[in-house]
């Protein structure tokens, strides 16, 4: 038995920290999931605190996860397991039957499960969770309380720290279609042969005679005994999905000039796009550094467009509050919110190709690229960005100190 409880204690916990790391790179993107269940269970006066719920979520798995890997504070970790496991395995049932979200976020854009999958993967935890739960008692571990406090205390700063600068800049690590090195076009493409959707399709007829309302397949439908019977209505019902292009619903639409998508992405050069989703909830305090950006780029003869789904009055409002003298085209607004974690963000292609992005806070000043190669620079910054380089090397350091205390007390308890 012992070896069945220790197994099921780091599988669970494996799978609690992945999850809560995942999310807690991109904060942004929880934030989102959370306001798509809000208003998906008609509960949207609640997505202010979406934000609120995705630190928390995240850090709490992440912590119950760690725990009981390490075998620290079992039985509290066996407490919140169950817990998470007691809310989320039929709410995954409710989403699985009605299916008001597609994709449940559990794991972030790391791993995109659906509605069924998701709830028998909790059914499948529930169970180890369970066996966790009822053999708390028996764990016991090689570290004291007050060593167990400390790597508590330690993970959780670790992992909020984490958290703070994805939120504040970019997502460390992006697991999306549209990160750094992705090629926009390719990820649009459908691979010939893919499978597609198939649905099966219901044809109602009326007999002239009877009215007797009856359903038909499209194998047996009377369409040729129009003398009996009439067409009433025709529904479909998706049976099998096909294959989904990792990107769809990028749409470009110029105010003037229409439909730019296919332009944009096969153009050689370069192009910048100032991303924001919404405009009226963009953050303006940089909006002088996109305009500079954007005169310039209008010297280099760079495309730079602004892409929206914000309505068209409140655009131009903007432009004019802003002083902003680039267009703003019309783009879908969840594609806007994958491609960049931040209101505004900027995004700089290469023949549909992203090799660069920056939120807010991280725009460059003119100076930073006149004169220079932008593909040359955009990787050099990508391989030198300091802050990103800083949280890897203290998630390395703290993955090193924590394995060789672990092995030490290791040795020492088996001593």
């Amino acid at each position: 038995m012992k070896i069945i409880r220790n197994i099921c204690r780091i599988l669970v916990g494996l799978l609690f920290i992945y999850s809560g790391f995942v999310k807690g790179v991109d904060p942004l993107g929880s934030n989102y999931k959370f306001i798509d269940y809000f208003n998906a269970f008609h509960m949207g006066w609640m997505s202010g605190t979406a934000l609120f719920f995705s630190f928390v979520l995240s850090l709490a798995e992440f912590m119950i996860g760690l725990c009981l890997f390490l075998n620290v504070k079992t039985k509290w970790a066996a407490w919140g397991a169950l817990l998470f496991m007691a809310v989320f395995t039929p709410l995954t049932l409710v989403l699985a039957i009605s299916n008001p979200v597609t994709d449940c976020g559990c794991f972030g854009d790391a791993l995109v499960l659906t509605n069924w999958e998701t709830f028998w993967k909790n059914v499948v935890l529930l169970a180890l969770t369970l066996v966790i739960f009822f053999q708390k008692e028996n764990y016991k571990s090689i570290f004291n309380v007050l060593e167990q406090s400390v790597l508590i205390a330690v993970s959780a700063l670790f992992m909020l720290g984490i958290e703070m600068h994805c939120y504040r800049h970019l997502p460390i690590i992006d697991f999306r279609p549209y990160a750094i090195g992705k090629n926009i076009t390719e990820g649009m493409t459908i691979p010939e042969g893919a499978p597609h959707d198939e649905y099966e399709i219901t044809l109602q007829y009326r007999h002239k005679t009877t009215g007797e309302v009856k359903d038909f397949t499209e194998e047996n439908y009377p369409w040729q005994d129009t003398l009996n019977w009439e067409y009433v209505n025709s529904s479909e019902k998706l049976i099998k999905e096909g294959f989904k292009a990792p990107i769809h619903d990028f749409v470009m639409e110029h105010p003037e000039m229409g439909n730019i998508t296919e332009e944009v992405l096969e153009d050689q050069g370069y192009t910048f796009l100032a991303v924001s989703y919404n405009i009226n909830k963009a953050n303006p305090v940089h909006q002088w550094k996109l305009n500079k950006l954007a005169a310039y780029a209008r010297e280099q003869g760079i495309g730079f467009y602004g892409l929206t789904a914000s309505l068209t009055d409140d655009v131009q409002a903007y432009k004019e509050t802003h002083a902003v003298t680039y267009d703003y085209c019309s783009t879908d607004e969840i594609q806007l919110k994958t491609i960049v974690r931040s209101n505004p963000g900027l995004v700089l292609l290469h023949a549909g190709t992203v090799i660069n992005k920056w939120g807010y806070r991280d725009i460059p000043d003119v100076e930073e690229i006149r004169d220079k190669n932008l593909l040359a620079y955009s990787l050099s910054a990508h391989q030198a960005k300091s802050d990103d380089r800083l949280v890897y090397m203290l998630a390395l350091l703290y993955a090193a100190c924590l394995g060789f205390y672990l092995a030490k007390k290791y040795k020492k308890s088996k001593n």
